[in-house]
């Protein structure tokens, strides 16, 4: 974190000569929650790995520009029709950033949110609030949620707008073979953002249950970021089919059933029940952590 980061983290904590806190800028957990989210989305840094990410269908979209489309069953999913519609375009790009490249700007986010604290010395100043660890707690993980939402979204909207630009935009061929108007096909790339986004919030979970665990916050980056990499490995291997289905990365793309006629949920309330174990288990592991330990020092 950089120094003006830490600067304006005390100066937003510090408490006020009355005993108040500036840092909820508000009452209660709401006033602290929109101070967290005010924080995070005033870093450059954040500005940055959202940057980064929205270059991934930049990219992919140029190269097929330039290179030209591919056969179908090469390459990632949806590469093959990108060129009859540009909106496939946010689509292929979220298949190639879900598994790397939105995991780790997440890990980044939410293996910050406890242990960044710690390491500037404000944490202390945060939980002089009313609202207690608990809350505090909750309301980190909230803020790391919003980014999960708010990347995934970039990452299929910079995809459209630039597909749109370079191929064109119309009616969608969906995985059936159905056709849909292009108004239906965007509310389908949205319910794909908001499978992606559940998707993430395991992960989201753990790292910020890795976050109570260390003053240092580079190491809950990097051990939430090897988390989800080891966890696709291991999902790769056929020897652990039984661990498979518990793995948190395991329904990470499976979101085909939603751009198919007709909507079949049933891929996307399994994926979300998946997370829902996750974010329990490793919530109630962090709240453990944070409230019986002294993460102070």
């Amino acid at each position: 974190m950089s120094s003006r980061d830490a600067a304006s983290r005390l100066t937003d904590a510090a408490p006020t000569a009355s005993g108040s806190r500036s840092v909820a800028r508000g009452s209660g957990v709401p006033g602290l929650l929109g101070s967290e989210l005010a924080t995070l989305f005033r870093r450059l840094r954040t500005w940055m790995m959202l940057g980064a990410l929205c270059l991934v269908p930049i990219l992919l979209g140029v190269a097929v520009r330039i290179a030209g489309g591919t056969r179908a069953g090469r390459g990632p999913a949806f590469l093959d029709q990108i060129t009859d519609n540009g909106v496939f375009v946010g689509l292929a790009a979220l298949t190639i950033a879900t598994p790397l490249f939105l995991p780790l700007t997440i890990s980044v986010v939410a293996g910050d949110t406890i242990a960044g604290e710690a390491s500037l010395g404000t944490l202390r100043y945060l939980l002089v609030a009313p609202s207690g660890r608990v809350a505090l707690l909750a309301v980190k993980y909230v803020v790391a949620a919003v980014f999960c939402v708010i990347a995934t979204f970039a990452v299929v909207a910079v995809g459209v707008i630039v597909g749109a630009i370079l191929f064109g935009a119309g009616p969608l061929t969906l995985l059936s073979g159905t056709q849909v108007s292009l108004a239906e096909g965007l509310v389908r790339c949205l319910a794909v953002v908001a499978y992606v986004s559940v998707s993430m919030l395991g992960l989201a979970a753990i790292g910020v249950l890795l976050s109570t665990l260390t003053t240092v916050p580079v190491g809950a980056m990097a051990a939430t970021a090897i988390l989800a990499v080891a966890a696709q490995i291991v999902g790769q291997i056929p020897q652990l089919s039984a661990v498979h289905p518990y793995l948190f990365t395991d329904r990470w793309l499976d979101f085909g059933d939603l751009l198919r006629s007709p909507i079949s949920w049933d891929s996307f309330l399994d994926n979300a029940l998946l997370q829902a174990v996750w974010i329990v288990v490793a919530g109630a592991l962090a709240v453990w952590r944070f409230t019986t330990r002294d993460v102070l020092t």
